[in-house]
């Protein structure tokens, strides 16, 4: 019997899967403002080879200065002052190195060679990750422009490309109230994720190609 593969840097090409979710006041993500992010660390369990959710994280991002901001996005984020000294929001650099401590710590311990941005259309995640970094002179542990989409996957899986019909149609519990917040919507993307990847289970470190 084949011995599942139980490394995450073996199951993934060195990469580090990670799950993020951004709420912003906005659609450009160079001039709209960056209000909150959330991530999800997701490790591997080492007899079944079964990939998990570990450990997650949110953070409270200030507008930069000359942002934009959307009232129709802080209505539908339900993030009604930005400025408010209850969010406790951190500057775009401070809440960077926050969130993005974790995963480089992460990144070493599992001797992957980078993260990989997980997220349902990922694409804005990281356009928006990416921009802050580059505001910030923070440098991301993200590869720069590759990422796993659960749009795609789900739409494959499932046949659902929207997120809470995605995570109802894998079985996961869906809160409504709950929803677009970035923590909770990360946490079920993960859920989703790592739903798919268990599906379609790889065997023997040796049938993996390893090239990057």
């Amino acid at each position: 019997m084949k011995r599942p593969i139980t490394e995450i840097k073996q199951r993934f090409r060195s990469f580090l899967p990670v799950v993020v979710d951004v709420e912003t006041a906005g659609f450009d993500a160079d001039r709209s403002a960056l209000l909150q992010a959330a991530a999800c660390i997701l490790r591997m369990d080492a007899d079944t080879g079964e990939l998990y959710v570990a450990d997650s994280l949110e953070v409270d991002i200030l507008p930069f200065d000359g942002s934009e901001i959307s009232q129709d996005a802080l209505k539908f984020n339900g993030i009604e002052d930005p400025y408010h000294p209850f969010r406790g929001a951190l500057a775009e650099r401070a809440a960077l190195e926050k969130l993005f401590a974790p995963i480089r710590s992460e990144i070493r311990a599992t001797g992957c060679t980078r993260a990989i941005l997980v997220g349902h259309n990922a694409h804005f995640d990281l356009g928006f990750i990416n921009a802050a970094a580059e505001r910030t002179g923070v440098k991301s542990p993200f590869h720069k422009f590759s990422t796993f989409d659960t749009v795609t996957l789900s739409g494959l899986m499932y046949g659902q490309t929207v997120l809470a019909k995605a995570v109802q149609a894998a079985g996961i519990e869906w809160d409504q109230k709950q929803a677009h917040g970035a923590l909770y919507d990360t946490q079920k993307t993960a859920e989703l994720f790592c739903k798919i990847v268990n599906a379609h289970p790889l065997y023997q470190a040796d049938t993996v190609e390893q090239t990057t």
